[in-house]
């Protein structure tokens, strides 16, 4: 087990180092000049001379191989360099508005898994009957809609009709209610679905039926011999599961007024704050990629022929 963890983290060093040159290049070859949006937030005129001066105080003079290589010396270092709008270093800002955002991923997660689990299998046994046309139904409608209409409405029921619920900011639990449902009804109905699909697979493989002919309870069969199988396509989603909450957590941050990291990354987007969005980017990699790794741990856990087969490659 040791072995095939450590095999996992080396090959995030590479997987890291292309995001990092793909993300260098998006934002140095894309449209507009880094020195104008440079000196636009500094306030600037830009002038010819003040052109020239900001493109070699921002080192975009040199070659582009040796602007990536000491930019990415600073990242190995930590360092990031400094946001053209707040002139502050970004990494410490953006490490100060991550837990939120995690918390709020997490959160949305710990629903998913949940919610997802316990329905999925609910609807299986029952499979049919009512309870499997209602969750079907609700994965239906689920999917279709979009986190931030949805969180336009959770506000509009439970904060200005029923006034349950504080409708902005971060607190408490009831804070975090509404922001989590609108963030993971999605991944809770693909979650649904999914675990009631492997379920309903393995109730009709034959050790099923064979634990049922010897006179198992249904509980016993179900517990031990399918859920234990059956939640290897499940766990293995949860790895895009975080992907897409990471990503959704951007928008469901603004609708719901939550200080994380989306809002902060939005502001660089519209200010085009190179620093802060090539650091954004790739802490936001690392963190997908750790999660990642944590789900491929506890996929080889739960099915040790994952790791053998891995190994032997």
């Amino acid at each position: 087990m040791i072995g095939f963890v450590l095999r996992r983290v080396l090959t995030l060093v590479p997987l890291l180092l292309l995001v990092s040159i793909g993300v260098f290049l998006v934002l140095r070859l894309g449209h507009g000049d880094p020195a104008l949006d440079y000196l636009r937030l500094s306030q600037i005129p830009p002038t010819d001379a003040a052109l020239a001066l900001a493109r070699t105080e921002l080192g975009l003079d040199r070659p582009l191989a040796e602007q990536y290589l000491s930019w990415l010396g600073g990242a190995v270092a930590l360092d990031f360099g400094t946001s053209w709008v707040t002139r502050r270093p970004v990494l410490p800002e953006i490490l100060h508005y991550l837990p939120a955002t995690l918390q709020l991923a997490g959160a949305a997660l710990a629903l998913t898994i949940g919610l997802g689990l316990p329905l999925g299998v609910w609807a299986a046994l029952r499979r049919g009957r009512w309870p499997d046309h209602l969750t079907r139904a609700f994965t239906v409608l689920g999917v279709s809609l979009p986190s931030f209409w949805l969180g336009f409405l959770l506000i509009l029921l439970f904060s200005v009709t029923l006034r349950w619920l504080p409708p902005l900011g971060k607190g408490g639990l009831q804070h975090l209610l509404m922001p989590a449902f609108a963030l993971a009804l999605m991944s809770i109905c693909i979650n649904i679905r999914l675990v009631r699909s492997s379920v309903l697979e393995h109730l009709g493989e034959r050790h099923v039926g064979f634990a049922r002919a010897r006179g198992l309870p249904e509980r016993v069969v179900v517990g031990r011999h399918v859920l234990l199988n059956a939640l290897i396509p499940p766990v293995t989603a949860v790895g895009l599961h975080i992907g897409e909450l990471l990503g959704g957590a951007m928008v469901v941050e603004i609708v719901f007024g939550w200080p994380g990291v989306g809002r902060y990354a939005l502001q660089a987007i519209s200010n085009r704050d190179f620093p802060a969005l090539q650091c954004f980017i790739l802490v936001m990699t690392t963190v997908f990629v750790l999660c990642n790794l944590a789900v491929d741990i506890v996929y080889a856990w739960i099915d040790p022929r994952i790791r053998l087969a891995r190994g032997a490659a």
